[in-house]
């Protein structure tokens, strides 16, 4: 009889024990703020699920957790089709590959805040060369920092250059360790470019495109730093994300309480919606 060794788990405890300590304590800290009021002086006033009944009555949280859906709708819809048309397009075999990998991979290599800062100069309506271009050149009036339409449209573009190559990246795997076989098969009974990808390529690329749905849906859906340093959610608060409305309630009016509710309800969203993301793309498996 087969005896299964166990000792591997030796090697995985120290990161389990150290990943459940960085997040445990952030996790209880957050939890307690979220259940009492304090007003400094480390003094707290219990208030049970008041800020949590607040926040879901109040109209500021809906219009904000709205925009942040409709941030991610279009992220994941542009995105995936887009990424997996550019790895289908991309060579197999040659000089290229490594090439157009490294291309790829560029985007993801810029930090965060430098990305934000980047658009901002870019597509300033009078010095920047995207928004003089458009301005000046087509004679379309476009002005992110005036034009709610402009501004949505930039960041959604930000955000597709920058991570649309993570997609790329995951299509490109699972396309490459198709087998040949496959390919040569379809030739002989002769099917349909498209019906090579429906039939062939997109089961094999199941399994990748399930990573890449759950991490760009995670990442757009707690994005931050790159849409506050292009617009700071505007004009007005129209690209206000959830995520940036909260650190305004957190830091700009040092309301810990409603804060620490808000992250907890955004944090069992994110979860909620994973979790729903990986078993409608898994189920098939399952069976």
């Amino acid at each position: 009889m087969k005896t299964e060794n166990q000792k591997a788990w030796f090697f995985v405890l120290p990161v389990l024990l150290l990943v459940a300590f960085n997040a445990l304590i952030p996790m209880m800290t957050v939890v307690n703020y979220s259940v009492q009021e304090t007003f400094g002086d480390n003094m707290f006033f219990w208030e049970g699920l008041t800020w949590f009944e607040n926040l879901l009555r109040s109209e500021r949280f809906h219009a904000s957790l709205g925009r942040q859906f409709l941030f991610t709708g279009l992220i994941l819809a542009i995105e995936i089709p887009l990424g997996i048309a550019i790895a289908m397009s991309m060579p197999r075999k040659g000089f290229w590959v490594p090439f157009c990998l490294v291309i790829m991979a560029l985007p993801m290599l810029i930090p965060w805040n430098v990305v934000g800062a980047m658009w901002n100069i870019f597509t300033l309506p009078d010095i920047g060369l995207m928004g003089y271009f458009l301005n000046h050149v087509l004679g379309i009036s476009y002005d992110m920092t005036q034009n709610v339409f402009a501004a949505w449209v930039t960041i959604i573009i930000m955000d597709v250059w920058h991570w649309t190559s993570l997609v790329v990246l995951l299509s490109y795997a699972g396309l490459v360790s198709i087998p040949e076989a496959y390919y040569q098969a379809a030739k002989i009974d002769g099917a349909s470019n498209f019906a090579v990808f429906r039939f062939i390529q997109l089961p094999k690329m199941k399994n990748v495109l399930t990573i890449a749905v759950l991490l760009r849906f995670i990442d757009s859906f707690n994005i931050y730093t790159e849409p506050f340093v292009l617009t700071g959610g505007g004009p007005g608060n129209s690209t206000t994300l959830l995520s940036i409305d909260l650190v305004k309630i957190a830091l700009g009016q040092f309301d810990l309480g409603p804060a620490a509710a808000m992250s907890l309800i955004y944090f069992a969203i994110t979860l909620l919606v994973s979790w729903l993301f990986y078993t409608l793309m898994t189920k098939d498996d399952a069976r």
